[in-house]
C-alpha cells in the first residue's frame, strides 16, 4: 500500500504538472494575452488614440499592460485609468515609467488556483469519507 505522504506528494505535483501544462503548451496563456490585448486595443481605437500600442507585460506574462506612443500627460493619466477597467488587467504603465511593484507571473496564479481546488478536493473527500465512517453502524 502506499504511504499517505507519498501519495499526497504525487496528488501535488500531477496538479502543479497539469497547470503549467495547461497554461503554456495547450496554449491557455496566449488565448488570455490575445484577449485582453484585442480589447485594450478596441479601447484605443474608441477613444481615438490609434497611434498608442497596450501589449502585456511578458517574460514572465503576467497581467500588467503597458502602453506605448504618443500621448499627452492628460491623455496618460485618463489611458491609465480607462486601461485598468478592462477585464484581466491588473496594473497600467508607460514605457517610460518605473514599473511598481512586481506582478505575479500567470503562470504562479494558475498554479495558486489550481493547488487551491486540489486542497479543497482533498477536504471534501476527508469530510465525506468521516461521514461515512461515522455512519458505518446504520443499517438501512
Amino acid at each position: 500500500m502506499i504511504d499517505r505522504r507519498i501519495a499526497l506528494g504525487l496528488g501535488i505535483a500531477a496538479t502543479l504538472g497539469a497547470a503549467a501544462l495547461w497554461h503554456g503548451p495547450a496554449g491557455t496563456a496566449d488565448a488570455f494575452a490575445g484577449k485582453v490585448e484585442r480589447i485594450a486595443r478596441r479601447t484605443l481605437v474608441y477613444y481615438e488614440m490609434g497611434p498608442v500600442n497596450a501589449r502585456l507585460e511578458r517574460g514572465p506574462l503576467s497581467r500588467r499592460l503597458v502602453l506605448s506612443g504618443p500621448a499627452d500627460d492628460f491623455q496618460r493619466g485618463e489611458l491609465v485609468r480607462i486601461m485598468n477597467q478592462v477585464p484581466g488587467v491588473g496594473d497600467v504603465r508607460w514605457t517610460d515609467t518605473k514599473p511598481g511593484a512586481p506582478m505575479v507571473a500567470l503562470l504562479a496564479e494558475a498554479m495558486l488556483l489550481a493547488l487551491l481546488g486540489f486542497g479543497l478536493g482533498l477536504l471534501l473527500a476527508y469530510l465525506v469519507e468521516l461521514r461515512r465512517r461515522t455512519n458505518a453502524e446504520w443499517r438501512w
